[in-house]
């Protein structure tokens, strides 16, 4: 590896801070007070969250789309679609632990994170249009395919997400302010697969002459993988080189010769912190329940309430203002409540929310399909939904980032690349179980393939409501009370900052002490010794 140089760590004056937890922040990173502005700047925010939206594109295709193309334009059975998606999440995800120490641990000139980055661009563009392209092959081999290109795309999303989101820590130590970043990065997440999923039903997956379902559009699918990459290779390597100029600012970490079963066991004393294990355990539940809720919400937009592509465009959009609400609701609950307690209201309220509008129509008491109030209504309680959503994932993320030094307290290493690969691997594992259920509840209530809306059997279309609503309020319901056990308060987090900038302080006067021994000892020109 190239040795950094990077400026280490400098200690010195700094400017007053609002509060402890600015302070203690400043005295462990030693900045000045206009590179520690820059660094918050309102022009960092947008380049840090901008590379989300490539993140964004690929999660939404895979969570929405995807099942609903291989299934019912291409002609995998469900349960194929849905296996062939675990397997490759699965087999990606025990690679995200290995990139995130292997980035935590890289020695560059262009810092820790930003060689990856920059190198996933082009190979993230490539397999996602190969993702939307596929041969004309038996099912056999279509399987075969499928595993194959999703495992690479997510290889390659992997070697910019994990990076990328691990730099949050580094751009701010603050409490608050890492909640801000998380919001900029999960608003430009959902602005990147909500802006894609928008442009396939308003342009690409729209009715012609040889589709009369919108939705069933194989031609379309091929024009929203080619946009779709062109905007993931712009993404990344914006918000790299937008960020790039900060790289002589993050703290440079000694490097280390150690073997491989050391690495393994620092890793594994790392994972073991309680409050990430809390987020790590609710997190299975929750994106179990998220891949169930994206992958199925198609067929329900389609095949339940029979809304055509221009209409699911309108609720996509509405989904947009849910993550613009969600963006200004979730840091002024987190200062109020702080982020545990915001997080678990937020995330019950968006569940007892979500499940009304089915429940009704379950109960024959909620608006008849082709009513002028079905959309706008269906888009209410969407937008309330997922706000409280999106701001409790937000709010989750920024817990995630305040584990970084409450385990660099107990460890002495900062691992900020391994946690957010840890929660990468298991969201990715747990989204997929989400898919793969949502192929197994197809294959059970016997959706048929190449199905149009208004003629599949009604029985059937219940049956997949009834089986949906109670394994979302399950997985849901367990994720919320899990958190709950999750420690780390606004306070804990100040006096982790208070003992690790004490640490720096003591390292600094060490250093400055065996110093002062060493000039001591050294013959003065003309002494005697000399």
């Amino acid at each position: 590896m190239v040795d950094s140089i990077l400026d280490p760590p400098r200690l010195g004056a700094v400017a007053p801070a609002r509060d402890t937890s600015q302070r203690d922040a400043k005295a462990i990173r030693g900045l000045d007070p206009g590179v520690e502005r820059d660094l918050r700047s309102m022009t960092t925010k947008l380049y840090y969250g901008f590379g989300s939206v490539a993140f964004g594109i690929k999660d939404n295709g895979f969570q929405t789309i995807l099942l609903l193309f291989y299934n019912q334009v291409i002609g995998l059975p469900g349960p194929l679609v849905g296996g062939a998606i675990l397997i490759a999440l699965v087999f990606d995800a025990f690679l995200d632990p290995i990139v995130g120490q292997f980035s935590d641990n890289l020695r560059t000139r262009w810092g820790r994170r930003h060689p990856l980055m920059y190198l996933s661009a082009l190979p993230v563009a490539i397999s996602y249009l190969l993702l939307w392209n596929p041969p004309h092959w038996s099912h056999g081999a279509l399987f075969a395919y499928l595993i194959v290109v999703a495992i690479v795309v997510r290889i390659f999303i992997t070697f910019y997400e994990i990076p990328s989101s691990a730099l949050a820590p580094e751009l701010s130590p603050d409490y608050d302010q890492r909640t801000v970043f998380l919001a900029y990065r999960m608003f430009f997440g959902w602005l990147g697969g909500l802006g894609m999923y928008m442009l396939a039903f308003s342009v690409f997956l729209q009715p012609d002459t040889h589709y009369h379902v919108g939705q069933l559009n194989a031609d379309g699918y091929h024009r929203y993988g080619l946009t779709a990459a062109i905007l993931m290779f712009c993404a990344i390597m914006i918000s790299a080189l937008g960020t790039h100029r900060h790289i002589r600012h993050f703290r440079v970490i000694p490097q280390r010769r150690i073997g491989i079963f050391q690495l393994l066991g620092e890793m594994a004393a790392s994972l073991r912190n309680r409050s990430f294990l809390v987020l790590f355990a609710a997190g299975v539940f929750f994106n179990a329940a998220t891949g169930l809720v994206f992958a199925l919400g198609v067929y329900f937009n389609t095949y339940f309430w029979r809304l055509t592509s221009n209409q699911i465009f309108l609720l996509a959009i509405s989904t947009l203002l849910a993550a613009a609400l969600a963006f200004g609701v979730a840091l002024p609950l987190s200062h109020r409540y702080g982020k545990k307690y915001a997080a678990m209201v937020l995330f019950a309220f968006s569940l007892a929310i979500g499940i009304i509008p089915l429940s009704l129509r379950l109960m024959g008491v909620f608006l008849a399909n082709g009513s002028p109030w079905l959309v706008p209504t269906l888009a209410v309680f969407n937008i309330v939904t997922a706000a409280t959503a999106i701001a409790s994932a937000i709010l989750l993320g920024s817990m995630l980032a305040d584990v970084v030094e409450d385990s660099e307290r107990v460890t002495g290493r900062r691992s900020e690349g391994l946690f957010f690969a840890a929660s990468s691997f298991m969201q990715k594992t747990a989204s997929g179980m989400g898919l793969f259920l949502s192929g197994l509840i197809i294959a059970i209530v016997h959706f048929p393939v190449n199905a149009t809306p208004g003629k599949v059997d009604p029985e059937v279309i219940r049956n997949l409501a009834l089986a949906y609503l109670p394994g979302i309020v399950l997985l849901y319901g367990l994720a919320i009370a899990i958190v709950g056990f999750y420690r780390i308060t606004r306070e804990d987090h100040e006096e982790n900052l208070r003992q690790l900038a004490g640490d720096v302080a003591l390292a600094s006067a060490t250093i400055g002490t065996e110093a002062a021994v060493i000039g001591a000892r050294i013959p003065r020109p003309g002494s005697k010794e000399s």
